[in-house]
């Protein structure tokens, strides 16, 4: 339960219909299971006790004494789990049947859920024996204790703030107005359905859907649990599908035909701090909600569940092209606005044959192509200095001549030496002066070649560079437009590497492998034996773990622990104790260097992360690092 997680447990277990001994011996047995396996949120199917698929036996008093009968038995049962364990059962008030969940936990009856949504067309007939169930919250007796008994049941631990959960009942998700809608606006952060939907082609892909997309409306954890194997096949087979989602991301699902248990692990913290993000998530006043309280023992959640490396990178062949079609568009459609709207002539681009001016051109010469300009309006300007490597060089005039863009060479090594006199710097000192001279100075030509030529200097610099400022204030740090600012470094590689595969020229494709091959650098050292010298990763950390910690905690609001116990899990290939040491580096950058942020030049929102100071990120310039980096300090490699 630390950092918020809690493991939940959507389960099908075998089941002979109209015999609840069997089915409750079959219930129990997966209670122990489910909760020596640290499940607190336990969930069975719809009708789970007597099974769904009973028919006129409903009407029967023997099947319905059974089932409470058996209800005591499962209560007894959970004494010995500590969870919160929902199982569905027929129940009889005011000489009307109720399809309801009941809801229990340490041996106690805590409240009993009825279904709203009642299905009466095609193979269902719920109305011939059930009732609809109500919202308001009133009271019935089991074995002479007092429980409350209707729809708006939250369930809210005492161990762990923001664990409320509320239940829905199968066809309930598939009404247009859904019980957990309100549910989740009264405080409900995880939803949970018995279920006993029946499977028809196609029917899994809606049922996945549905669930996606109420956990991503509601901003909710949602627990799925299907009835399966041992219902009637009178008419109906049942495939026990079992889905687990979060946010909009189904977590797991199972198999389809067999019967088991479904675990993972929802993330209560991320919940709340998406909530807490979002202006239109309106809470609700909770007139008419009964909050019934319940305890679990606050323990370390084993995670089962995965954790991307690069979360701003999608995951399979057909959705990374799909996502890079789409970005480079966004890239291009904002470029071309903005050179429509100033009226400016040319794109000027500084490049240096490294993958973020060959992302920025990319971009440029699709821009030119949207307004259906000449190639030749987009200026390439390769400016060697100190650092140039002959590698690069040659890469930056050869992607500039296959792209059909005017490329113009200015050496800046004078113009720096003549900078150094005047300022008094000694150029035989590689101090940070030494560096940023040239940056500024290179920043300085692009703007007096976009005044001669009408045109707008292009940034090149990536959102992954502004997190940690890298990158020279006033120097590459400034543009006209910064196409590349909401880019992570993770995801630019991967544009780069799509234009090649789908650009359909081989001598161009191949410049773009070298790029990509090329160590990432600013190149303002000089090079040894002719190949570079300084290495950006080897100064500033891996842009990998970089990416990873900036998407954790600025998309998600994670503490430091939490993030480093996230990275330690999902990068293998690095040590504990090296993660924790690049996300202090991380943190004291992001913190100190936000006064670059601050006055970013304008540039087009691509994904859900961006430090753009009219935007996503608001930062004082002047903020204290000081608590996250206390955090850290207590970390102890694991």
């Amino acid at each position: 339960m630390r950092h918020g997680f809690v493991k939940a447990a959507a389960v099908t277990g075998d089941l002979k219909v109209a015999d609840c001994i069997y089915n409750t011996a079959q219930i129990c047995a997966c209670i122990r299971e489910a909760a020596g396996a640290g499940a607190k949120l336990i969930v069975f199917p719809e009708l789970c006790i007597t099974g769904y698929t009973c028919g006129d036996l409903f009407w029967q008093e023997r099947l319905l004494t059974s089932a409470k009968q058996e209800l005591h038995q499962i209560l007894f049962t959970s004494r010995e789990a500590d969870a919160l364990i929902f199982v569905g059962l027929p129940w009889e008030k005011d000489n009307k049947l109720y399809n309801v969940a009941a809801v229990m936990s340490r041996g106690r009856l805590l409240g009993l859920v009825p279904k709203h949504f009642l299905p009466n067309y095609g193979e269902f007939y719920e109305m011939r024996h059930f009732e609809p169930g109500e919202r308001k919250v009133e009271w019935v007796e089991f074995e002479g204790t007092p429980v409350p008994f209707g729809m708006n049941l939250l369930f809210c631990c005492k161990e762990m703030e923001g664990l409320t959960v509320a239940a829905e009942i199968c066809e309930d998700l598939w009404a247009p107005n859904p019980p957990g809608t309100e549910h989740a606006m009264a405080g409900a952060t995880v939803l949970v359905n018995l279920s006993a939907s029946n499977e028809s082609i196609g029917k899994s892909n809606y049922r996945e859907l549905l669930v996606k997309s109420q956990s991503a409306r509601l901003v909710c954890g949602y627990i799925y649990a299907g009835a399966g194997d041992g219902e009637s096949t009178t008419d109906l087979v049942f495939s026990g599908h079992n889905l687990i989602a979060e946010n909009g991301v189904l977590l797991e699902q199972s198999p389809r035909f067999t019967n088991g248990i479904l675990y993972s692990e929802i993330d209560i913290h991320r919940l709340r701090a998406e909530r807490r993000r979002l202006t239109t998530f309106h809470s609700i006043r909770k007139d008419g909600y009964e909050k019934i309280p319940f305890h679990l023992e606050p323990e370390e959640t084993s995670l089962t569940r995965s954790f991307s490396p690069t979360p701003f990178v999608p995951a399979g062949k057909d959705e990374m092209a799909k996502r890079c079609d789409e970005i480079l568009k966004i890239q291009a459609l904002g470029l071309k606005k903005r050179l429509q709207h100033t009226g400016c002539r040319s794109i000027v681009i500084g490049i240096s044959g490294g993958l973020d001016s060959t992302l920025a051109l990319l971009v440029s010469v699709m821009a030119a192509d949207m307004l259906g300009t000449e190639r030749k309006s987009v200026l390439c300007v390769t400016m060697p200095g100190f650092g140039t490597t002959d590698r690069t060089y040659a890469n930056a005039c050869e992607l500039a001549k296959k792209l059909g863009a005017e490329l113009r060479t200015i050496r800046i090594e004078e113009a720096v030496r003549v900078h150094f006199r005047d300022i008094g710097q000694d150029s035989r000192i590689h101090d940070v002066t030494y560096e940023n001279s040239q940056a500024r100075e290179r920043t300085q030509i692009l703007m007096d070649l976009a005044n001669q030529t009408g045109g707008l200097v292009v940034g090149t610099g990536d959102l992954s560079e502004l997190a940690l400022g890298w990158a020279t204030y006033n120097g590459d740090h400034m543009s006209m437009y910064a196409v590349n600012a909401s880019i992570p470094k993770t995801l630019v590689r991967h544009l780069v590497r799509y234009y090649a595969d789908t650009c359909a020229d081989r001598t161009l494709a191949k410049v773009l492998a070298d790029i990509l091959d090329t160590p990432v650098s600013p190149e303002l050292l000089p090079p040894k034996d002719g190949t570079i010298s300084q290495r950006t990763e080897d100064l500033v950390g891996p842009y990998e773990l970089h990416d990873f910690f900036l998407y954790h905690m600025l998309r998600l609001g994670e503490e430091p622990s939490k993030v480093y116990r996230l990275a330690v899990r999902a990068f293998s290939d690095y040590g504990a104790q090296t993660i924790l040491d690049w996300m202090k580096v991380f943190y004291r950058r992001f913190f100190a260097q936000q006064f670059k942020r601050s006055c970013l030049p304008d540039g087009p929102k691509v994904g859900s992360v961006a430090v753009s100071p009219r935007g996503d990120l608001r930062m004082p310039s002047d903020a204290c690092v000081k608590i996250w980096m206390l955090e850290l300090e207590q970390l102890t490699p694991c």
